[in-house]
């Protein structure tokens, strides 16, 4: 079991002027009395939204939320790497912004993760997806082909939801779309990983920006580059 940790919870966030109140009270308060916290922050990183959202989270008057803005559209990979290269915890746990993930889940991966040391990352597994059918069947076919290829034992790989080890992160290679790909750059640099199913909620405002079969061809291009990643990591090891 590990002692009690901290955590920095990193949010990328795109035109979420709806959500990103919501989010932020509903994860403030399962986050509050947790046994097995010892600090928290929460980290917000705006992707150049073109709505109100700059304007809310400028206004947020927390010490506990750390406030990032992207000069430009920079998408999610970045925005996510951004988070975690300005946080100040080495575990970090991540989630979407839009409300889909549940934040009610976070306690369920904290506890996983903290009485469990030799894991290093566990992710989240949205068995009940309420997504559009073209979000669905897209993930569904480009699941199985990653998994497939990177046998990676994740069956969702897309879920934001997940907590794991920072320095490790850091050893990746960045490329865009990597957030896709942690449970087999985990795996495949040797670190034990674990799923677990989480609450999925269908989206009340605002409107997807991702998940189209045009994804799921870029997909098939990373996977490649993930798989030679791996390949390479292993060959220094040996």
């Amino acid at each position: 079991m590990k002692d009690k940790l901290s955590l920095s919870i990193v949010i990328p966030i795109y035109n979420e002027k709806n959500n990103v109140t919501i989010l932020l009270k509903e994860i403030k308060k399962v986050l509050t009395k947790n046994i097995f916290l010892e600090d928290y922050e929460i980290i917000l990183i705006d992707d150049c939204s073109d709505d109100e959202t700059i304007s809310i989270i400028s206004k947020i008057d927390d010490q506990k939320i750390v406030k990032l803005f992207n000069s430009t559209n920079r998408g999610q990979s970045y925005s996510i790497n951004n988070g975690i290269m300005q946080s100040k915890f080495n575990t970090v746990l991540t989630l979407d912004g839009d409300l889909q993930n549940n934040p009610k889940d976070i306690p369920l991966l904290i506890e996983k993760y903290i009485n469990n040391a030799e894991i290093k990352l566990i992710g989240g597994i949205r068995k009940k997806r309420k997504d559009s059918t073209l979000k669905i069947v897209s993930s569904i076919i480009a699941n199985h082909i990653r998994s497939k290829i990177l046998d990676d034992d994740c069956s969702d790989t897309g879920c934001a939801l997940k907590i794991f080890d920072k320095k490790i992160f850091l050893k990746f290679p960045y490329f865009n779309g990597i957030h896709r790909f942690l449970p087999a750059l985990f795996k495949g640099y040797g670190h034990k990983t674990f799923f677990i199913i989480v609450d999925h909620r269908p989206r009340k405002f605002g409107k997807s920006n991702y998940g189209t079969f045009l994804r799921l061809f870029a997909g098939i291009r990373d996977i490649i580059k993930v798989a030679l990643i791996i390949k390479k990591n292993k060959r220094n090891r040996v």
